[in-house]
């Protein structure tokens, strides 16, 4: 029994983080409509930021600040923030396709920095030395990760409270309007260049904490963790719980990571010797399917945008 409780604490804390990510990927997508194909990129510089600003001094590469964690997790969440800040700035100019290949381009290119620049990230061997907060007082046991877990819902909260304020308030009006209708919105006076990269810039800072988040949990980040397949996963969640509704990006990061993990379990128990090395080349394409799937089924998603209107015709901030 202890078993199963301390396992539905790391599903629910891996869950959670996942949500986050997903919860900035919708801000972009959602309410925006930018393509973003290169989120394990800003997820990844706030895992490495993170750990960079609050680890230990280590022989091998940069860091050792040992930073307050709250320091360290901001830091991480800037870190992502300024490269999407860049990456904005150089791409936001093109339009769907073109800004999702530039993007998603932009994500290989990190990984490859992470990977290769020992001196900045301790290259594939990833960065260790991290002390995670509140050790000392709690242990690495269930109750560490039982209050890890509570923050990260406490962030969770906080993250798509923040997010409902924000869409429906006149500037979430006025990322649909650029979304629907660029040209109209620009008709009106309105700036969509400056807008869209608020909107790009705000949804990677929240990749970032969720990013830090995750590399605080496992006191551990390295190249395997910001592999593209992560951006698909987090697509696959937005697009199966539905884009443009922060409950529908919630709810489709649990049932994704459910599904994720339980297709694990069941090819490590059941599929053939010889066919279990294969089972996250088999994960990955499930994960393919079913965008696929629901793209053709069910393009909305599960729980899709819902706009109230008002007498006025508009919707209510």
């Amino acid at each position: 029994m202890t078993g199963i409780i301390s396992y539905l604490v790391f599903f629910t804390t891996m869950a959670s983080i996942l949500a986050i990510a997903t919860l900035g990927l919708n801000l972009q997508w959602g309410n925006t409509g930018l393509f973003n194909g290169g989120v394990a990129a800003f997820f990844g510089a706030g895992a490495y930021g993170t750990l960079l600003l609050g680890g230990t001094s280590q022989e091998d590469h940069l860091g050792g600040f040992e930073l307050p964690y709250v320091v360290a997790l901001a830091g991480g969440m800037a870190a992502a923030g300024i490269l999407a800040w860049v990456v904005g700035v150089l791409t936001l100019r093109m339009r769907r396709d073109y800004l999702a290949i530039s993007t998603f381009g932009m994500a290989i290119v990190f990984e490859n920095v992470m990977r290769n620049a020992e001196w900045l990230s301790g290259g594939a061997k990833g960065l260790r030395g991290f002390e995670r907060p509140l050790r000392d007082a709690l242990g690495d046991g269930f109750a560490y990760n039982a209050a890890f877990l509570a923050v990260v819902l406490v962030l969770l909260f906080a993250t798509y409270r923040f997010l409902q304020v924000l869409v429906r308030s006149p500037f979430g009006r006025l990322l649909r309007a650029i979304r629907e209708d660029e040209t109209a919105a620009r008709s009106l006076g309105k700036s969509p260049a400056r807008v869209r990269l608020t909107a790009f810039v705000t949804g990677s800072v929240i990749m970032g904490l969720a990013g830090g988040l995750y590399a605080t949990f496992y006191a551990f980040v390295s190249p395997q963790d910001v592999l593209p397949t992560l951006t698909f996963q987090i697509w696959a969640m937005l697009i199966v719980g539905g884009a443009g509704n922060n409950r529908g990006a919630v709810f489709g990061a649990f049932l994704i990571w459910a599904a994720w993990t339980a297709s694990g379990w069941l090819l490590s128990r059941f599929a053939p010797v010889d066919a279990q090395i294969y089972t996250g080349s088999i994960q990955y394409v499930l994960i393919g399917l079913v965008i696929v799937g629901m793209l053709l089924w069910r393009p909305q998603g599960l729980l899709p945008e819902r706009l109230v209107i008002s007498q006025s015709g508009q919707a209510p901030s």
